[in-house]
């Protein structure tokens, strides 16, 4: 058995994490009860259920969530469990009902949760105890966090506070899924999100994904550089600057926050711009949907990036978002979860074509998901031993690593208080 706390206190700064932590069951099972039992969770999105009985099922590790609008509009979330004899309720990921109804016995339960049917229980049976166990939920700016902690962190309201003004311009709940993709990758979910917090790799895999993008966006070694080199990336810190302000005159915060290892809720968010047309991420960098988002009137508004510790990130243009949660599965496996969202009065094939505006992130994401593979193989081996990130391309993998060792030192730490 692996000495967590040994393993996380001695674990080297600026260097990936022990084999044990992508590998170890034990580990694994420690990771589901702290990080994604403890802490808010990005699942998806209100347009996901954008209709009073629309329900959506989410499964967290052996929790099945369902997630529906209740009949007054507001968004509700419950553990898809029967509260006769544990049955699962809802069996589809998406469904519309009118009241939920238990397959096994049919009890049912309207959709704030409450037991309205349950036949032979006796006279003395409380309905009114026996409604569906319910789980926090919260909605930012219509994108959907869950937390299944009887008390979840309260910095979710910082977290509201710094991100809705940025997120509000693109008004989500005014939008559609255009098209969702579940991606099994052949990783621990921390190799998943350490591939995404870097572009260091991304030069030399990902010729799509780089269309659109600055190559000086995402860090460089400024010892390295040639002459021309050094114009070219003070000509981007010139150009990002002008972008912020101009775009913040529109009306669109835009400059960087970075709370991704200094709160429980880590985040950090800013607008880059795009290049080319600098319109989208497409092969072309032109919009890819005619209609554009929420109060957006100009496609030439970069691309606002945000993420979550422990599973999320997201883009946000002026015609469409990308947003992408990680959901493990097992020590060496994890779900990713791809969604597309564009106007809600936006038609396909009139106003987008699917193809072009899902390609970029569909390649992109196969070719991520080799590269967590191959990973995976590296750490398995007995000749891994935990390598140096750079300082200059992987800071930000460093922080998610930083953030994950020190929420499971904390939570070691309540445990052995209370013990």
């Amino acid at each position: 058995m692996v000495d967590l706390v040994a393993q996380l206190t001695h674990r080297r700064k600026g260097h990936t994490l022990e084999a044990p932590f992508y590998t170890d069951p034990a580990i694994f099972k420690a990771d589901m009860e702290v990080i994604f039992g403890r802490h808010w969770l990005f699942v998806g999105v209100e347009p996901d259920v954008p209709e009073p009985g629309d329900v959506m099922v989410v499964d967290v590790g052996t929790n099945s969530i369902a997630i529906l609008r209740d009949d007054d509009g507001e968004i509700r979330a419950f553990h898809n469990v029967c509260r006769h004899r544990g049955a699962r309720l809802v069996h589809e990921e998406k469904s519309t009902v009118g009241n939920l109804v238990c397959r096994y016995h049919s009890w049912v339960y309207d959709t704030t949760g409450q037991l309205i049917h349950a036949e032979h229980m006796g006279e003395g049976f409380d309905k009114s105890c026996h409604g569906l166990k319910p789980v926090h939920i919260r909605s930012l700016e219509g994108l959907l966090f869950i937390c299944l902690a009887e008390n979840p962190p309260q910095d979710f309201e910082e977290l509201s506070r710094v991100m809705s003004p940025y997120l509000k311009p693109h008004n989500l709940r005014e939008t559609k899924v255009a098209y969702q993709h579940d991606l099994i990758e052949p990783g621990n979910w921390k190799l998943t999100m350490e591939n995404n917090r870097e572009c260091y790799h991304c030069g030399a895999n990902h010729p799509e994904l780089t269309v659109p993008l600055f190559a000086y966006g995402f860090g460089f070694s400024p010892e390295e550089l040639s002459d021309e080199e050094r114009v070219h990336a003070e000509n981007y810190a010139c150009m990002l600057n002008d972008n912020h302000e101009g775009w913040e005159a529109m009306g669109l915060p835009s400059r960087e926050v970075d709370r991704l290892d200094d709160m429980v809720t880590g985040f950090r968010t800013e607008r880059l711009p795009l290049a080319g047309d600098g319109e989208s991420h497409t092969m072309d960098t032109k919009r890819a949907c005619k209609k554009l988002m929420g109060d957006m009137t100009n496609a030439k508004a970069g691309a606002l990036h945000f993420w979550t510790q422990p599973n999320s990130w997201h883009h946000f243009m002026g015609d469409h978002a990308v947003v992408f949660s990680v959901l493990p599965i097992d020590a060496e496996h994890s779900l990713l979860r791809t969604k597309w969202l564009v106007h809600k009065d936006a038609r396909e094939g009139i106003d987008y074509d699917l193809q072009n505006l899902i390609g970029v992130w569909m390649a992109t994401n196969q070719q991520d998901s080799d590269l967590v593979g191959y990973c995976q193989d590296g750490v398995r081996s007995v000749g891994y031993v935990p390598g140096p990130y750079s300082p200059h391309t992987e800071m930000l993998v460093e922080k998610f690593t930083n953030w994950y060792v020190g929420r499971m030192l904390a939570h070691l730490a309540e445990t052995r208080a209370v013990a």
